[in-house]
Order: C-alpha cells, then sequence, then structure tokens
C-alpha cells in the first residue's frame, strides 16, 4: 500500500502502470483504477487510521493496532472527551486517539524534538485533523504537562523513557474517573511507574502485553481415536502367524486330524487372522484353511484380491469425504514486546 496525495494534475506511476489523479477524482472509496498505460489496477481506499499507521513514514518507533485498539478502549474515550499524549513520534496513535474523540473533543499532544513536532503538525493539518490536534514542542519529562491543562484530561497516554516522572503532573491534569495509561519496553520502567500511580492517588492499576497471534485455515483429513479401527498386530506378529499357519496346513495334510487341531489352537489365538492380512493369495488360503477347514481355498484367495484392489479407491473417498475445515496458529508472529500499563484516578 503506499500513501498518495491526489491532485487533478498529477498521476501515480509503479511497475502495473500510469494512473491519471484525474480518472480516480469523484470516484468513491473502494474502487478499481485501471491503468492508462500498463494494464495495471489500484484500488483506491479510504485513508483510516489503520490503514495510515500501515503507510506513514516512521520517525521513531511506532505502536501498531493491536496496541492502539487497547489503549483507545481502556482509557475509554468517547466523542468530546480530552486527551493529553506524550510524545507525538510518527503520529501513528494519534490519529486513533483524533478519532475516538470526534467530532468535538480534542487530542493535545507534546514532543520534545522540535522537528518531529512540526512534521506531525504539518501531516495532522494535510490528512484533516488540524481542528482536533494541537501539537506542542515541550519536554514533557523535565517540565510536566502545562498548567492549563490541569484539571481538564479525561485520559492521559505517555510514550516516554522514564513515564513514572510524569506521574504527579498527569495526576494534576486527569479528573476524577479519568484513566491513564503509559507504554514501556522493558518491565522495569514498569515497576517504578506503578510505584508512582500508587504513591498519586491512582487505583485498579494494571499491566497487560499485547501479543499477536495468527492462525493458518486449511482443510485437511481430521481423525480421531472413535474414527480409528483398533491398531492390529505388528508385521512381526504377522509373519509369525503365516509360518505358523502354513506349518499347521503342512500337519493338516500329513496327520489329518491331529494337524487340523493344532490348526484350531492356533486360529484361537488369532494367529491366522493375522496371518490373512499379510500373506497375499498363498498364504492367505493357507491360513484360511488352517483357521476353518475352507474346502474352497482358491475362491477365497481371488475375493480377498478384489477387496485388496478396492480398498485403496474406498479408503481414498472416505477420505476426501472426511476432510474438515481446521486452523492452528503459526509457529512465529510479528511484533515488538512492550507492556501497556493503565491505572483510574480516584477523588481525593
Amino acid at each position: 500500500m503506499k500513501a498518495v496525495r491526489v491532485a487533478a494534475n498529477s498521476s501515480y506511476n509503479n511497475k502495473y502502470g500510469t494512473f491519471p489523479h484525474k480518472d480516480w477524482l469523484g470516484r468513491p472509496y473502494g474502487s478499481k483504477a485501471v491503468a492508462k498505460k500498463g494494464g495495471g489496477w489500484v484500488l483506491l481506499l479510504a485513508p483510516t487510521p489503520e490503514l495510515w499507521t500501515a503507510v506513514l513514514r516512521h520517525r521513531t518507533q511506532i505502536l501498531y493496532v493491536a496496541d492502539i485498539s487497547m489503549v483507545v478502549s481502556m482509557l475509554e474515550l468517547r466523542p468530546g472527551a480530552v486527551v493529553l499524549e506524550s510524545g507525538t513520534g510518527s503520529g501513528s496513535l494519534t490519529h486513533s486517539l483524533a478519532r475516538a474523540v470526534a467530532p468535538t473533543g480534542h487530542v493535545w499532544t507534546f514532543e520534545f524534538h522540535e522537528q518531529r513536532a512540526q512534521m506531525a503538525a504539518k501531516e495532522f493539518e494535510e490528512n484533516g485533523l488540524g481542528g482536533m490536534v494541537t501539537v506542542t514542542q515541550r519536554d514533557i519529562e523535565e517540565g510536566g504537562f502545562p498548567e492549563d491543562m490541569h484539571g481538564r484530561a479525561d485520559g492521559v497516554f505517555l510514550d516516554l523513557p522514564k513515564p513514572y516522572k510524569v506521574v504527579p503532573s498527569a495526576a494534576r491534569c486527569i479528573r476524577a474517573d479519568g484513566m491513564f495509561c503509559s507504554f514501556s519496553p522493558c518491565i522495569e520502567q514498569v515497576h517504578r511507574t506503578a510505584e508512582a500511580l500508587n504513591a498519586n492517588g491512582f487505583r485498579d492499576i494494571r499491566t497487560m502485553e499485547i501479543l499477536v497471534r495468527q492462525h493458518e485455515v486449511s482443510r485437511q483429513l481430521l481423525l480421531t481415536d472413535l474414527d480409528n479401527p483398533p491398531a492390529g498386530p505388528t508385521k512381526k506378529q504377522q509373519r509369525q502367524a503365516q509360518a505358523a499357519a502354513q506349518r499347521a496346513a503342512k500337519r493338516q495334510k500329513t496327520a489329518g486330524g491331529e494337524g487340523a487341531a493344532v490348526a484350531a489352537a492356533a486360529a484361537e489365538e488369532g494367529t491366522a487372522a493375522a496371518a490373512v492380512g499379510e500373506g497375499g493369495a498363498e498364504g492367505g488360503a493357507a491360513a484360511a484353511a488352517a483357521a476353518g477347514g475352507s474346502s474352497k481355498p482358491q475362491e477365497q484367495a481371488e475375493q480377498q484380491g478384489e477387496q485388496q484392489q478396492s480398498g485403496p479407491q474406498q479408503a481414498q473417498q472416505a477420505q476426501q469425504q472426511q476432510r474438515q475445515v481446521v486452523h492452528k496458529p503459526v509457529p512465529f508472529g510479528r511484533g515488538h514486546t512492550g507492556y501497556l500499563t493503565f491505572a483510574r484516578r480516584v477523588a481525593a
């Protein structure tokens, strides 16, 4: 995705073609615009805070949607609310704060770096947020929030190296029942911030780490223990059973009734049934004769061969019918580690 400033006499060029801006004007968001040269196309998307976070120029490390959504929710922002932010950075969070308090609320954001403050103010104005966002160059860690902010804020957000130094000033600015939030990459910062919050009239202190975990969705053969038949004998047991069945068949030919008795004993132990599954036509016929004394071993062998040929096809069809949509978490995830600390200011 790219952020494009649209002007009637300009055009956008990429490897897929040339796109005159005049062809975009007047078209609704979500439209598909085709290139004049090259045959490519682009989608014209509304510049929401989430998309702006994905395409903005990084002047500092920024917060992403997972953290931003939790900040806006836990600060309990609503239309008409007043929120203080320090520092401004690249303005990723500021856009979402402004949307949450629009149209009658206001965001007062402070940045100690003068050039970054000027660039952020220019972007807010170009993106139509000039009436809801005020950028001020100020070192909040050293000087705290301005006195004219005391008692005016519904929420305060800090993204500073030492947020615990600003907690006393934030306490003077946040109204009773207002919310505080700070973002810190190190747990040592969280410890000191929590101590400062507890000493300055804040309660319901909680810290959370927001991690994003994606899931892969696919269609797979999903079998449970109830779907699978009982486990059969091992290959070693099958070979032993086949040898026993063959020995029993030979004894039946030579010893008559004595061999039949031996074969019957082998069948009771389950060895003859195991030999049927392993031995092929010749071994299966011998095992069948040993187990039941059948007079048609050739016919049984032919039936077994037909079952072996049709078995794989039937199994494949059954697997296709049993495939289900499943999902599993991916073994890795992109993101950065940081801690959000929230607290509520209670009345004195």
